[in-house]
């Protein structure tokens, strides 16, 4: 028996332990707890198959598999959408999904692994796909749900079933890089480039032509744009959209996928450390002591100023982003704005 081989097994032996010992700790956890990648766990599971790498296909796919929930998390949030996929599309290395149900924005040059669980597998009780970037780390996942469609997406993994894939390997995840000290930063071209914004889709460009972080741009930016709150400005915003019955925009994503719910949310939740957002449709399971900043953040538009609340963890990497309901041509929601003022002030 080869190493790699022996390997496996223990690793999947005690993954049985730990789950027998901690049947609600997640997958993830679990993972970070047995010093493995949650891709090489899965990989341990009775029945997993291996997916060839054609996104394309795989979305396309999708669009016909039925109702699913769709996943995607970083470390201190997780964002979950029942709905279809609809409206898929790839345009090189980025992925579209753009329906009123399930909106993903899709870093496809992520994308490395990719695994059908079959139903009854840990985490995974009626099958799911799931996806991990190089390291193992997962970037988005589908699970079938009761109003899913028998066998559709056990179907839809059959056809991209990988038979030759090689053994499971991963790689670190680079660090990543430190931004430039603020003394290197033209802070007053920053201000006025971000004055002169046009559509919030050119902030990220912007923020690669200074060189500059996002809260270093924050920073540098000024009150005029950026606002420092505290921490708990997350919930607050969430706890005063509910109560007003608001829509609003939930952005929560990590380096391979963003996923976006739009609409109103309802039920909210305090559990121990995890605020949560449960209704029907969308849950959001959000860890409150892992903010470590947030900011209040107006962009300027072709259609007048967009403003989101945005939270960041200790490594300064974004948790979540919150935005009044809008499309692009249409102006900021006034009670969004008044809502998210309020806060800052």
């Amino acid at each position: 028996m080869s190493l790699a081989l022996d390997r496996t097994e223990d690793l999947a032996a005690r993954w049985r332990h730990l789950r027998a010992e901690a049947p609600r700790l997640r997958i993830r956890d679990a993972a970070l707890h047995l010093g493995a990648s949650e891709a090489a766990l899965v990989a341990t599971i009775p029945g997993v198959g291996r997916l060839r790498p054609d996104w394309a296909a795989l979305l396309h796919g999708l669009t016909h598999a039925g109702p699913v929930m769709a996943l995607t998390r970083n470390a201190a949030c997780v964002h979950e959408r029942h709905g279809t996929y609809r409206d898929a599309s790839v345009h090189g290395q980025m992925g579209l999904v753009v329906g009123e149900e399930i909106d993903l924005r899709l870093f496809l040059a992520q994308w490395k692994h990719a695994f059908f669980v079959p139903a009854a597998a840990p985490g995974s009780p009626r099958g799911s796909l799931q996806f991990f970037d190089a390291s193992g780390e997962a970037v988005h996942k589908v699970f079938a749900t009761e109003a899913t469609p028998e066998g559709s997406l056990a179907r839809l993994a059959a056809s991209l079933a990988d038979m030759q894939a090689p053994p499971l390997a991963t790689t670190q995840r680079q660090a990543r890089a430190a931004p430039n000290p603020d003394a290197t930063i033209d802070a007053g071209a920053l201000r006025e480039a971000w004055r002169g914004l046009r559509d919030t889709h050119d902030f990220f460009p912007m923020l690669r032509r200074f060189k500059v972080g996002r809260q270093q741009a924050f920073r540098l930016a000024g009150m005029e744009f950026a606002q420092p709150l505290e921490p708990a400005a997350i919930a607050r915003a969430l706890t005063l959209a509910a109560g007003q019955a608001l829509p609003i925009m939930v952005f929560v994503g990590n380096p391979g996928c963003i996923q976006i719910h739009t609409g109103t949310i309802t039920r909210l939740v305090q559990m121990e450390e995890w605020f949560n957002v449960l209704d029907p449709e969308f849950n959001l399971h959000l860890r409150t002591p892992a903010i470590a900043s947030a900011w209040l953040i107006r962009k300027p538009t072709a259609d007048g100023i967009v403003t989101s609340i945005e939270a960041f963890d200790a490594a300064g990497e974004v948790i979540v982003m919150l935005f009044g309901k809008r499309k692009p041509g249409q102006v900021e929601d006034p009670a969004w704005r008044m809502l998210a003022e309020g806060i800052a002030a």
